[in-house]
C-alpha cells in the first residue's frame, strides 16, 4: 500500500476516527487508538478491496479496537463524552442561543447514552456523522435493512424517552 495514501487517509479521516472513538469509549483520550487504526490499516491493508469507502474501512477498524480497549479496561460507562464544541465551528449566536444549544446537545447525548449499544452506534453513525445506509452497514458488519430497521427504532425510543420529535430517514 502506498504511503502516501495512508498519509492522505489519515488526513481525511484521522478527526472522523477521533470523535467515533471518543463517542464509543466516553473519553476524549483516543490519540493512542487513532494511531492505532492507522497502523493497523497498515498492517492490514490486503484486507482492504477498494468497493468501500476507506472512512468505513478505517471506522471499522477503529468499532474493534474501541471494543478490545472496552473489554481490556472493563469500561461501562457510556455516560461521558466529550463537549462538541472542540471541534465545533464557532458561531455568531447571542450568547441565550449559544446556551440553549449546549443545554439541548447536552440533553440529547444524555438520552443517546440511555439507549442500548446497538441503538447508539447506529444514531451516531447515521444521524451525527451521516453516514449512508450502507457505509453504516459496512461499519456494523449488518445487512442494510438491519440498519434502518434499526435506525428506526432507536428514533422512536428517543422519541419515547425524550418526548421530542427527532427526525428519522430510511
Amino acid at each position: 500500500m502506498d504511503d502516501d495514501l495512508i498519509i492522505k487517509w489519515f488526513d481525511q479521516y484521522a478527526d472522523d476516527i477521533y470523535r467515533f472513538l471518543v463517542f464509543r469509549l466516553g473519553t476524549p483520550d483516543v490519540e493512542d487508538l487513532v494511531q492505532d487504526v492507522f497502523i493497523k490499516a497498515i498492517n492490514h491493508h490486503q484486507s482492504f478491496r477498494g468497493d468501500a469507502n476507506p472512512k468505513t474501512w478505517l471506522i471499522s477498524i477503529a468499532r474493534n479496537l474501541a471494543t478490545d480497549q472496552m473489554r481490556k479496561n472493563k469500561v461501562r460507562d457510556w455516560r461521558r463524552l466529550i463537549d462538541e464544541e472542540d471541534y465545533q465551528p464557532k458561531t455568531v449566536d447571542s450568547p441565550e442561543t449559544v446556551v440553549e444549544n449546549a443545554e439541548l446537545k447536552v440533553y440529547v447525548r444524555e438520552l443517546i447514552n440511555q439507549l442500548k449499544p446497538n441503538y447508539r452506534d447506529v444514531v451516531f453513525l447515521r444521524g451525527i456523522e451521516e453516514f449512508s445506509v450502507t457505509e453504516t452497514a459496512q461499519v456494523l458488519g449488518w445487512s442494510e435493512n438491519k440498519v434502518s430497521t434499526t435506525y428506526h427504532r432507536a428514533i422512536k425510543a428517543l422519541q419515547r424517552k425524550g418526548g421530542v420529535a427527532f427526525e428519522s430517514e430510511s
